[in-house]
């Protein structure tokens, strides 16, 4: 069996082409029966989806690398030429270090960032749901979190983090000279805009205002932070209104275009617009950028930013690749002993077999003894006798046909297996 991941990631494609293969949690379930369904091995398969990256990780006999790069350009309308420079393929010991990695928060762009594990949870819990987790996929993931959380509680790697919203803030502050005087608005109302608000919030700015789809939800995050909630059809009225804008919705297309931004601009009379689009794919069209007034940046813009102050935590990290470097030989060792041209599981389980099977032929010939008048003690001591010269005959022939080079290596064997003592013997 072999352990396999693909994907790509902010550090190997572009957000517009990662906007391309952005899945909401909701989309996975599908996905997945259909990357199944196209890969002819039908592999144990996960889809994990966040702003980041998109990556799919599979377990089976051979690593479909191919089939899945096929599906994965067809999914997001591409050609797979155009896909595979952007692409990682990784299998086995690469593959599972990637995952652990991932769940440590060592691939995040904001290093030692803790959304990324409960993501992955969240994408194990839904392939699981799909019926497309089996053993190894899924002791692949609990490995990764076990790694995970050693990392967590025995480094520092994520001390000191500067979080996406954490640096959406910072970047405001450099623009406003006063955040207690800005109105602010947010776009959403998912984990990353609830991250985004309690940072703002720590401003006072003069106001907050929550736009979401469908009020209830918006209602119960603006509640927490004395915000007002707004319908995101009133958005375009109302834009002019706020000095500063975060959005982040699971919307596949832009939801705040140029026209709306220009328009905005006007009622402004030129004051400066500070934007934040923390969306995969974008929620801001990318022309908004070219505005002379309009500070636009995305997740993208945003690494720069988070990357500070990371070159204090090298330390942490190397303690965290050690704890990473330990999990994947476990983990590995464990996929080589359930490997069936390599690994003991097929031995054990011919050993039982046979056990199972002396133990039948014996009890057979003691039910025969006892039809045939035998007392309990003579059946008994006959089974008995059975099944030890059945377990005995292998060793004794090996001692007495082995080469004399190396009769004395299977005598210490023979010892080692047959010469222990028992727990009550002890």
């Amino acid at each position: 069996m072999s352990v396999w991941a693909l994907g790509i990631n902010h550090t190997t494609a572009p957000l517009d082409l990662r906007g391309r293969f952005a899945f909401a949690l909701e989309q996975i379930k599908p996905k997945l029966a259909s990357l199944r369904a196209a890969v002819p091995t039908h592999p144990e398969a996960a889809i994990l989806s966040t702003c980041n990256r998109t990556e799919i990780y599979g377990a089976s006999e051979q690593a479909p690398i191919d089939h899945a790069l096929g599906w994965l350009a067809n999914v997001g309308g591409v050609d797979a030429a155009v896909l595979r420079p952007h692409v990682y393929a990784l299998e086995d010991a690469e593959a599972a270090r990637h995952a652990f990695r991932v769940a440590s928060g060592l691939d995040s762009m904001v290093l030692g960032e803790p959304q990324i594990l409960g993501q992955m949870k969240s994408a194990v819990r839904v392939a699981e749901e799909a019926g497309a987790l089996g053993t190894t996929l899924n002791q692949l993931f609990q490995r990764s979190f076990s790694v995970a959380k050693e990392v967590r509680s025995t480094t520092e790697i994520g001390a000191h983090s500067i979080s996406m919203a954490a640096a959406a803030v910072r970047l405001a502050a450099q623009l406003f000279e006063d955040l207690s005087q800005v109105r602010v608005l947010f776009v959403g109302a998912g984990e990353m805009i609830e991250l985004a608000a309690t940072h703002f919030a720590a401003k006072s700015p003069k106001s907050m205002a929550i736009a979401n789809r469908t009020l209830d939800r918006g209602e119960r995050l603006a509640a927490r932070f004395g915000a007002e909630v707004m319908r995101l059809a009133d958005l375009p009225e109302r834009l002019h209104e706020f000095d500063a804008v975060v959005s982040c919705t699971a919307s596949t297309l832009p939801i705040i275009g140029l026209g709306a931004v220009e328009s905005a601009l006007k009622q402004r009379k030129r004051r400066p617009m500070f934007m934040v689009d923390l969306a995969v794919p974008r929620d801001i069209e990318p022309e908004v950028q070219k505005l002379e007034d309009v500070y636009l940046y995305t997740v993208d813009d945003l690494s720069n930013v988070v990357q500070t102050g990371q070159a204090n935590r090298q330390a942490a990290v190397e303690q965290a690749e050690a704890i990473i470097d330990a999990g994947v030989q476990s983990f590995m060792h464990w996929l080589l002993l359930r490997d069936p041209k390599r690994g003991v599981v097929p031995v054990i389980r011919r050993l039982q077999a046979q056990a199972d099977q002396w133990q039948g032929v014996e009890i057979a010939r003691a039910r025969r003894l006892l039809a045939r008048g035998a007392t309990v003690d003579e059946a008994l001591e006959a089974l008995a006798r059975g099944l030890t010269q059945k377990m005995l005959h292998g060793a004794l022939a090996e001692l007495q046909g082995a080469d004399p080079d190396q009769r004395e290596a299977v005598m210490r064997t023979v010892e080692r297996l047959f010469l222990r003592s028992s727990p009550r013997e002890r």
